[in-house]
């Protein structure tokens, strides 16, 4: 058995579960308020699970772990503009692959193991590494499917469009075929159409 495929899966899963359920940001769910990062954690694992059922082990633990906490590191930490914006996103992903390799420690997994989530985490590799880009599409689609909408009410339509072709542009082949599959909102489809044909 491979330190990848052995029983502390669950276990790891439940920690970060138990730690991103610790969000005092609530939105809805279900009809019902939870927490904003465990909701966001279940989406991705739901997104991983439908675009790729077969996902080995650490990235199923990466998709998992991918907003591990994050909200201790709140965007206003950071100076506004696109140096603060990169300096925020680069500690955080280097905290959520620390966090996460202190849970999957306490979990009994390796050295190998771990450094291996750590490294799909950062997103080290996404254009040569195939489990790093997978977690990369599974963001850009949980992004549209699920927080979208809300984020493009906040901000001007060009904007949005700028976006949108950036995630798009992150996305594999496959990550935007199956992107176009998603049920989305008709605004959201509007605007990516929008986005696709400028």
């Amino acid at each position: 058995m491979s330190e990848l495929s052995n029983p502390s899966f669950e276990n790891a899963i439940a920690a970060i579960d138990r730690a991103n359920a610790e969000d005092p940001n609530m939105v809805e769910s279900d009809g019902t308020q939870r927490p904003a990062e465990l909701v966001y954690s279940e989406r991705m694992s739901s997104a991983l699970q439908r675009f790729c059922p077969d996902a080995p082990e650490a990235l199923r633990l990466a998709a998992r772990a991918q907003h591990l906490r994050r909200w201790q590191l709140p965007r206003n930490s950071y100076p506004m503009g696109r140096v603060g914006y990169l300096r925020w996103r680069t500690e955080l992903k280097n905290r959520h692959a620390d966090q996460t390799a202190e849970i999957l420690a306490d979990c009994g997994y390796g050295d190998d193991a771990i450094a291996r989530v750590k490294s799909i985490i950062r997103k080290e590799r996404p254009k040569s590494d195939p489990d790093s880009q997978m977690l990369e599409d599974v963001i850009c689609h949980v992004f549209l499917q699920f927080y979208l909408i809300d984020f493009a009410a906040k901000h001007e339509e060009a904007k949005i469009i700028e976006i949108l072709q950036k995630t798009w542009g992150k996305m594999s082949v496959e990550g935007q075929q199956s992107a176009m599959n998603l049920p989305l909102p008709e605004t959201v489809k509007t605007l990516v159409g929008t986005a696709l044909s400028n």
